[in-house]
């Protein structure tokens, strides 16, 4: 029963730890669109918060 929960803790804090670098690397990049990249679901699309 220990060792599950240990299990358990150690996946949760990767996935926390995952989630928080990718916040944090989103929110330190320039806020430029670089080749409309972040909107290749809909190229046709203006970017309206990547625009100034």
């Amino acid at each position: 029963m220990l060792a599950r929960r240990f299990a358990i803790v150690c996946l949760m804090t990767m996935i926390f730890g995952m989630m928080f670098s990718v916040v944090v690397a989103e929110t330190s990049r320039k806020r430029s669109n670089d080749g409309g990249i972040s909107c290749t679901w809909a190229n046709d699309y203006p970017c309206r918060w990547d625009q100034p």
